[in-house]
Formats: structure tokens, C-alpha cells, sequence
């Protein structure tokens, strides 16, 4: 989509979850291909240091505000009408208005058993889902026999979206390296959506993710594998929007490493 806020050289698309679904719908309609990335403040922070994941994020057909942050930067650029689109909640909006559409799902990632528990659990909201397949990858690249096992399965049951539950930034570049030689439409990275669909880490109330402080109840969920990412990230992020607010330093919108 055209016009994209700049938060740090990262172009962040400013819509809401309405617009989002709008544009997901005319895309698969068009036969549109791309890659939807779901990005906050993990993702802008990993991009400073990362030229080649930035670049990857400003080529995304879509990179939607997941976190408040991102929305009130928006916001401060007159983008009044910006709201969070979260990974969670896109994945189920478009579960939802696909019970009318018969939109193919694929769901790529998370831990062994995690795609097929979600799948069990969208099926319960959405009994008329209509689900091509689940894959679950190993915790490394994917060598050449898994790569034409997944391609061939993509092949076979040719559905629409291909939602990948990995981490940042391995979901992205996975989708930006794949996207080309899988029978698809649509990419969509949703991160942690896996395991909070699924029931297997608890959401945080829908106040404290309006609140931007999820990331702090996540912490407490997740400690050891959290707290770096987040007590280390958010006061760089912080700093460096100051520079950016202030003029002090130029964070260019590049889309080249």
C-alpha cells in the first residue's frame, strides 16, 4: 500500500485491522503476491542493527502497527484513524470473514503440535474454515528435501494465505525468501499467535495491550526468554525516537541493505 510512517527507517502502513482486512481481501481477489509482516517495536529494533531485515520489512506488501508504539507514531504524523492491527487478531478476523469466502488456510510453524492445536482451535470458532494443511519445521533452515516437501505439499492443496508462526526476524526473511516458489497468494507472519490461539500462553486483557504494556505481561509469562528482548530494546527504542522527533539524527526509508 502507498503512504508508509517512517519509525526509525522502517515503513510501518497506516491503516486498522477494517483496512487491513480490505486490502488482505483485494489482494487475494487480484491474485496479488506478497508477504504481510505484523511489526512493533522487537522488529523495528532488530532492523537497526540488520540492514538486510529492514530492507525485508519496507518491501512487505503489508507492514501492519503491532504495538502501540507504532500507532502513536502514526498518530503524531495525522494519522488519526490508525489502530493496532496484532498478529492475533488479524489471523482470527480473517478466519472469520473466511467462512463466507472459503479463502485456503496453511499454517507454517510454531513448536511440534502447535499448528495442529491452533487448527483445532480456529475450527471450534469457525466450524466452515476451510484448512489446506499444517507444517511444522525443524529449529533450523530448511535443507533441500524439506524445501521440495513443502513445496509440493503447497502445491497439492493451493491455499490462498500461508500463515507463518516463527520468531522475528526468522518469520520474514523466511517469507521474503519462500514467498516466490510456493503456490500462494498471501504470507502473513503473526510471531506468537500460534501458541495464544492455541491456548498455550495465556493473551494479555484487551486493556493492558491498549495500553502498550503487553510486553511487560509477556515478560512475566515468559521471563527467561523475554526480558533481554524487551528490558534491552524498549529503552534503545525509546532513545532513538527521541533522535528521530527531535531532527538529531535521519532515519531514511531505504529498502536496499
Amino acid at each position: 500500500m502507498g503512504e508508509r510512517i517512517n519509525v526509525l527507517g522502517v515503513g510501518i502502513t497506516p491503516l486498522n485491522l477494517p483496512l487491513a482486512v480490505a486490502a488482505f481481501q483485494k489482494a487475494i481477489v487480484n491474485r496479488t503476491k506478497g508477504y504481510i509482516c505484523v511489526t512493533g517495536v522487537h522488529g523495528v529494533t532488530e532492523a537497526q542493527e540488520n540492514p538486510g531485515f529492514r530492507s525485508i520489512l519496507n518491501a512487505a506488501f503489508l507492514n501492519t502497527p503491532d504495538g502501540m508504539p507504532m500507532v502513536w507514531m502514526g498518530r503524531l504524523k495525522g494519522h488519526s484513524e490508525m489502530t493496532r492491527v496484532y498478529g492475533p487478531d488479524l489471523l482470527l478476523e480473517i478466519c472469520r470473514v473466511s467462512e463466507q469466502t472459503q479463502w485456503r488456510h496453511f499454517f507454517y510453524g510454531g513448536a511440534p503440535g502447535a499448528a495442529e492445536e491452533l487448527v483445532a482451535s480456529l475450527r471450534r470458532r469457525f466450524p466452515a474454515l476451510s484448512v489446506a494443511g499444517t507444517y511444522t519445521p525443524p529449529f533450523r533452515p530448511l535443507n533441500a528435501g524439506e524445501r521440495d516437501e513443502l513445496r509440493a505439499l503447497v502445491t497439492k492443496t493451493k491455499p490462498d494465505v500461508i500463515w507463518v508462526g516463527l520468531s522475528t526476524p526468522k518469520q520474514e526473511a523466511f517469507m521474503a525468501e519462500a514467498l516466490p516458489w510456493l503456490d500462494t497468494t498471501l504470507m502473513v507472519g503473526v510471531g506468537a499467535a500460534f501458541d495464544l490461539l492455541s491456548g498455550r500462553v495465556r493473551q494479555a486483557p484487551r486493556w493492558i495491550q491498549r495500553s502498550g504494556f503487553e510486553w511487560l505481561y509477556r515478560t512475566f509469562q515468559e521471563p527467561r526468554r523475554l526480558w533481554k528482548r524487551y528490558f534491552k530494546n524498549n529503552p534503545i527504542f525509546v532513545g532513538r525516537i527521541f533522535l528521530q522527533l527531535t531532527g538529531l539524527r535521519r532515519y531514511p526509508l531505504d529498502t536496499a541493505p
